[in-house]
């Protein structure tokens, strides 16, 4: 059982749009606390995937995500910074479609019933390092970056914001399942 099964017993095709949307609504407002940054900027969108994913479970969080890739290759501005269609033809696109691999990773971890801080932050360490394969596969095959270009401008400086995120994600869902069995 998920996070999100546990606090809404409905599983209704109303209920499961309403889970999608406010998602993706969470997902555009982290896309929007952002720290501008070459080439890419930091913002809160990796928090907010492993925390959807930890508690919808992979499959629901992989239709929320895609639902938020779909919203952003519609046009609608939310990706980072306003962020639309654009972004996925950017230095970014990469990074784009790895969040849905890092979702169903978190949310694999979430299906199995893993609930604990260590367990949860184990897996969203497992789940950010998926994350960089296709977010630096892309600068490498589409803009010829090299591995020490890669490693020094697109990772280096974002690895301790990311296990910083990956724990307050654990902290945020963890949190939700000892509210849930005080209940």
């Amino acid at each position: 059982m998920t996070l999100s099964k546990a606090l809404v017993s409905s599983g209704s095709l109303a209920t499961r749009v309403a889970m999608v949307l406010g998602g993706t609504a969470v997902l555009a407002a982290a896309s929007q606390v952002s720290v501008p940054m070459v080439p890419v900027p930091m913002t809160l969108q990796t928090l907010a995937v492993l925390a959807i994913g930890m508690t919808f479970g992979a499959r629901m969080g992989l239709v929320t995500v895609a639902a938020w890739l779909a919203e952003g290759l519609a046009g609608l501005p939310v990706l980072a910074n306003g962020g639309s269609t654009a972004a996925f033809f950017g230095p970014t696109a990469g990074f784009l479609l790895g969040f849905l691999a890092m979702v169903a990773v978190a949310g694999a971890a979430a299906d199995r019933g893993i609930k604990s801080v260590l367990g949860l932050t184990l897996a969203g360490l497992l789940a950010t390092v998926v994350l960089y394969i296709p977010g630096l596969a892309w600068p490498a095959v589409v803009m010829g970056k090299t591995i020490p270009a890669l490693i020094s401008g697109w990772m280096a400086p974002f690895l301790l914001g990311d296990a910083i995120k990956a724990v307050l994600a654990a902290l945020i869902v963890s949190g939700g399942w000892n509210w849930v069995s005080k209940r």
